[in-house]
């Protein structure tokens, strides 16, 4: 049985001050919700920019940031997604994607840290270990955080879980060929996992110093063949798209890769 959902990604460019990015949630998700879409992605870090001490902005799920954004969501009348920190056991905090609104009010912890390209996310945030689907305008949703998008397990484990459609929200980093890894990875993961792929990512920031991912725009929509179905450039806008999850059930079936794929022992 297949369903349909309109997306729309907000790509955005967050701040240091939780309360300033609380303000695009709230315009982008009105924006959203007039483009008829039953759900509107923000990037990873939305309640505050990597770069600084993160850790004396977390908040926990019941906090006031929180808080805001299920108010933002059921006053819009749409499901938002949007990155924040929680407090973690260890003083640091997780990476924490809040999935709320329409009835839904779900999270995911960044499974995998992003200690690369000089860059060491796990200095001060604390791994998740659980995959996350959840139904939305009844379709099947997995969801993923930027540098989980270089681990088809992931994605193979969201396709197993019954994703029809995966988001990764990022705040990606720039730098050589990134933009082109970003879309290669993007299309790659929906190949894998013969899901749709909607990954939004912060718009490319007017001034950066410092290593801190702050994000390259060109957020992106892929088919379940790597089709890209939308793509923005480097700068804030939104990305709308309807998915039919019919085309789900079609390549499944003539390109089995989630049946066909063997296991190995690590």
């Amino acid at each position: 049985m297949s369903s349909s959902i309109r997306i729309s990604l907000a790509q955005i460019t967050s701040g240091e001050h939780p309360a300033e990015n609380l303000e695009l949630i709230d315009t982008h998700a009105r924006a959203a919700a007039h483009a008829g879409s039953d759900v509107v992605v923000f990037p990873e870090a939305t309640m505050r920019c990597f770069g600084g001490p993160i850790r004396k902005f977390a908040q926990p799920l019941d906090g006031e940031w929180a808080d805001a954004v299920r108010s933002i969501a059921s006053d819009a009348g749409i499901t938002v997604v949007a990155g924040m920190f929680t407090p973690a056991a260890d003083d640091r905090v997780t990476n924490t994607l809040l999935v709320t609104g329409q009835g839904i009010d779900a999270s995911y912890d960044k499974i995998h840290l992003f200690d690369a390209f000089g860059f060491a996310e796990s200095d001060t945030v604390a791994p998740g270990s659980d995959p996350l689907v959840v139904d939305i305008a009844g379709v099947r949703v997995g969801f993923a955080t930027c540098y989980d998008i270089r681990f088809p397990a992931l994605f193979q484990k969201l396709g197993d879980l019954g994703a029809e459609l995966v988001v990764v929200p990022a705040s990606w980093g720039s730098g050589d060929g990134k933009v082109d890894q970003w879309t290669l990875l993007a299309r790659a993961r929906a190949l894998d996992s013969t899901t749709f792929i909607a990954a939004c990512d912060q718009a490319e920031p007017a001034a950066a110093e410092g290593n801190a991912p702050l994000g390259v725009g060109h957020s992106i929509v892929c088919s379940p063949t790597g089709e890209i179905l939308g793509q923005l450039d480097a700068t804030p806008g939104m990305l709308t798209i309807d998915i039919d999850t019919a085309m789900v059930d079609a390549v499944r079936k003539t390109l089995p890769v989630l049946k066909n794929r063997k296991h190995f022992d690590a």
